[in-house]
C-alpha cells in the first residue's frame, strides 16, 4: 500500500474530474494508479490519460484497471522560477510506469536536486491530498 502525503495549503491551480476522468481521481484518492485498456486483441494498448476510446486504434472497447502504481524516473527539469502558487525549486519530473504510459508528475519526500533524482531511479505511487476532492498523483523513490 502506498503512503498518502497530506499538505494542509496547497495554493496552486488543481485539476478538476471530468465524467471521463472520474474513475482516475477516485483511485488516486485511494491509493490506485487506475489505467486503461483497449479491448480489442490487436491492439490491446494500455493508455493514460483516461478517455472513452483507445487513441492508437480508436476502438471504444475500453476497459480499467488498477496498475502497479510503480516506474522509472524518465526525465525532469527543476524549475527555479515558480509559477505562482508553487514554491522553488521543484522537480517537473516524467516517470514511465510499469505498464508502458509515461506521465508528467513530481516526486515528492526527496530533496529537488540532481542528486536526489537520479534517471531510472524506481519510483512508487505516493498521493498528495490537495482537497477533499483530489489527490495528485504523486511518485517517490521505492523505499523511501
Amino acid at each position: 500500500m502506498c503512503q498518502v502525503i497530506f499538505v494542509a495549503d496547497i495554493r496552486k491551480p488543481l485539476p478538476k474530474a471530468t465524467p471521463e476522468t472520474q474513475e482516475f481521481w477516485d483511485g488516486v484518492k485511494q491509493g490506485k494508479f487506475i489505467l486503461q485498456r483497449c479491448n480489442d486483441p490487436k491492439c490491446a494498448k494500455v493508455y493514460f490519460p483516461p478517455r472513452p476510446f483507445c487513441p492508437v486504434c480508436a476502438s471504444r472497447s475500453v476497459s480499467s484497471f488498477a496498475g502497479s502504481g510503480r516506474g522509472k524516473l524518465a526525465s525532469y527539469v527543476i524549475n527555479h522560477r515558480p509559477a505562482p502558487g508553487f514554491d522553488a525549486p521543484y522537480g517537473i519530473c516524467i516517470v514511465d510506469l510499469d505498464e508502458g504510459p509515461r506521465l508528467m508528475t513530481s516526486i515528492v519526500g526527496v530533496p529537488q536536486t540532481p542528486e536526489a533524482l537520479v534517471l531510472d531511479m524506481a519510483v512508487e505511487l505516493a498521493p498528495t491530498v490537495a482537497s477533499d476532492e483530489i489527490s495528485l498523483p504523486t511518485f517517490r523513490p521505492v523505499g523511501a
